[in-house]
């Protein structure tokens, strides 16, 4: 936070790319547990079969308060990432990506299309190991499933995949929680 952050931050302005953290997670078709009004002693009880099925999603931020998202009904991998950083090309031409050591970033196919790119257009920085509290992403994630879907319940995988999505419609036009995600993070 202290020494590599305001170097990282520096490095994106003199190379003039645009920093991004990306992350994944998962989204549950159990919903997520929140404290909800019920009559007294009377609590609520939800009665459906258990499921794990998900949808997987990658995000990324941005430090302007920019939020993209890539979401799949499958679990996520390399292939996908790849998909998500061609996808995230169309949105500005050059990147300093910012991710976790997950082997789906470590794919021998993901870092040959990185050194392949035009320009050098996209370069990728690792998080420290065992340090997702570094990654502001997962106070996006932490926000979507405690306030945005708080108490959704969805009976299958597309439901779900709407459901987020008109989540994070909602989160994108709250641009003033970004700073606060970042802040969380302890990267100002």
């Amino acid at each position: 936070r202290r020494d590599v952050w305001p170097k990282l931050v520096r490095q994106a302005k003199r190379e003039r790319r645009t920093l991004v953290f990306v992350d994944e997670s998962a989204f549950y078709l159990l919903p997520s547990k929140v404290r909800t009004y019920a009559p007294e002693g009377l609590t609520p009880v939800l009665r459906r079969r258990q499921t794990r099925d998900h949808l997987s999603v990658m995000g990324c931020v941005t430090i302007d308060g920019r939020f993209y998202t890539l979401a799949r009904q499958v679990s996520l991998n390399g292939m996908h990432t790849i998909e998500f950083l061609s996808h995230l090309r169309h949105y500005g031409d050059r990147w300093l990506v910012i991710w976790d050591r997950s082997p789906i970033h470590r794919r021998a196919e993901l870092i040959d299309y990185v050194n392949h790119l035009p320009d050098r257009s996209v370069r990728v920085e690792f998080l420290p190991p065992y340090a997702p509290d570094l990654n502001p992403v997962e106070w996006v994630w932490r926000h979507l499933k405690h306030v945005e879907l708080a108490n959704v319940i969805c009976l299958d995988l597309e439901e779900i995949h709407q459901e987020f999505h008109l989540a994070a419609s909602r989160l994108r036009q709250k641009r003033y929680l970004f700073p606060s995600f970042f802040a969380g993070a302890g990267l100002h």
